[in-house]
């Protein structure tokens, strides 16, 4: 991406043009189809969870030192961005048995209860997670329960607890071949794993996990871990999953919204129209019930590492994809980087560091999406927020725009999916009422029927009622 593309404003607003004739919608017609009854979720937010931010933090690739310590230091910039939870990448020593690459992968866990001496030592970690807190964030550690290293314990110890093929040899799922697949119809693992999870709450106290692959571990055994867990201290706890969503029901606050992310991926690339967003998000709400959580991204750790950059996969249309998330229902996610226009795949099991050298480009624009979550009350999470309804518009094809409201507090966002410029018409159907643009202040009434001309990619951001 060139200078003058990096350079760009961080949101276009098109000026308001035509006051047409009343023509009023409520939302768009797909909207009015038969909503199965959704499943139901017994799952208590932690309330400090409800206009959150998501940070992804890569403690090797972070800083040139790669350690707990050198991390810590980026922390006041990262309250000065405005995230609330930091998610950090595995923290446990990496397996040496068939590792891949020279430091293997953060996913080959050897040591449920210890620290990779790579990055510090627990004292180390204890000091991250309360300097954290004190400064007003909350922490999660990522949690690999599916597998484990080659040379982790459990192997000589209690083979049994792992799956064997045909001929008794271990397994290893998909090409992942420096991991072994668990079995979880020993119970017995059941209780190890949890008492393990339950270790680094008690000694570092940390508010909860991310936990890796959960869907191929039965849902029961999350339903138990969330139970002792939070026996312990009220978690929060993220499932990397979303072909499962009953792990919402007892265990999990959110999982990913994968689709969203691949569907705006293929917008970007022009082989889905906007207008796909629509029925996503009518499918999605019959789905999930109103108080799940669905963590909305662009990139993450494997994301950027094997599919692209946020640059290679979206091109132009970073930002306007990055202010949908923002503002679409769910919990949006930054990775390690992303806040500095990270521009090159970080090599996976290797040292990588990123570069810090640019944070005025890119800080900026996330730090104003950041804002406005947390003093948007329409876009707070689950039932602290608003469900979206789809605003009808005549250029469906390239033009996304919805609402959002909760109380008092409204918000519209109309977006230009494509990479020419575009007319288009909304149709509002409420009353006529004042409108502020975000960020600019410039204030307008939106009426019945109005008219814009959107640049390529531009976002429009309307704010009503009290924040």
């Amino acid at each position: 991406m060139s200078n003058n593309q990096l350079n760009k404003i961080y949101f276009t607003f098109p000026v308001l043009i035509i006051l047409f004739s009343i023509s009023i919608v409520s939302c768009h017609p797909a909207a009015k189809q038969e909503k199965p009854k959704p499943f139901r979720t017994t799952v208590q937010h932690p309330e400090w969870s409800r206009h959150a931010v998501l940070y992804e933090v890569n403690i090797r690739q972070y800083t040139p030192e790669g350690t707990f310590r050198a991390f810590e230091e980026h922390l006041p910039r990262l309250k000065r961005l405005g995230v609330d939870i930091l998610w950090l990448m595995p923290v446990y020593p990496v397996g040496e048995k068939n590792r891949k690459g020279s430091l293997g992968s953060y996913y080959s866990v050897r040591d449920y209860t210890s620290v990779n001496p790579h990055y510090g030592s627990l004292e180390d970690l204890k000091h991250l997670v309360k300097q954290a807190h004190t400064m007003g964030f909350h922490v999660l550690l990522d949690w690999v329960a599916n597998h484990t290293a080659w040379d982790h314990s459990w192997v000589k110890k209690h083979p049994d607890w792992y799956e064997h093929d045909s001929t008794g040899h271990f397994v290893s799922p998909y090409d992942w071949t420096d991991v072994i697949q668990l079995n979880y119809s020993n119970h017995h693992l059941w209780a190890a794993m949890v008492r393990a999870m339950k270790y680094w709450i008690t000694e570092t106290d940390i508010d909860g996990f991310r936990c890796d692959y959960p869907g191929h571990i039965p849902v029961a055994f999350w339903d138990s871990a969330r139970t002792v867990l939070g026996k312990t201290k009220p978690v929060f706890m993220l499932a990397e999953d979303e072909e499962h969503p009953q792990l919402l029901a007892h265990a999990f606050d959110m999982n990913y919204a994968w689709e969203l992310m691949h569907l705006t991926e293929h917008i970007a690339k022009g082989k889905e129209k906007a207008s796909a967003l629509s029925s996503y998000f009518i499918r999605q709400q019959k789905i999930y019930p109103p108080d799940a959580y669905r963590l909305n991204c662009i990139t993450n750790h494997d994301e950027n590492s094997w599919n692209g950059t946020v640059f290679e996969r979206y091109g132009d249309g970073v930002r306007a994809f990055a202010t949908l998330i923002f503002t679409v229902p769910g919990m949006p996610l930054i990775y390690s980087g992303q806040e500095a226009g990270l521009n090159k795949r970080l090599r996976f099991f290797e040292k990588d560091t990123i570069n810090w050298s640019d944070t005025t480009t890119w800080s900026p624009f996330y730090r104003q999406l950041i804002r406005l979550k947390h003093h948007c009350q329409a876009l707070g999470n689950g039932i602290a927020g608003g469900p979206l309804k789809v605003l009808y518009n005549n250029k469906e094809d390239r033009v996304f725009s919805f609402m959002r409201q909760k109380g008092e507090n409204k918000i519209i966002v109309i977006q230009n999916l494509f990479s020419n410029p575009t007319d288009t018409k909304i149709y509002y159907p409420f009353k006529k009422e004042p409108f502020t643009l975000y960020p600019s202040h410039r204030t307008m009434l939106f009426t019945d029927t109005l008219s814009f001309h959107l640049t390529p990619w531009s976002s429009l951001i309307l704010l009503s009622g009290k924040p």
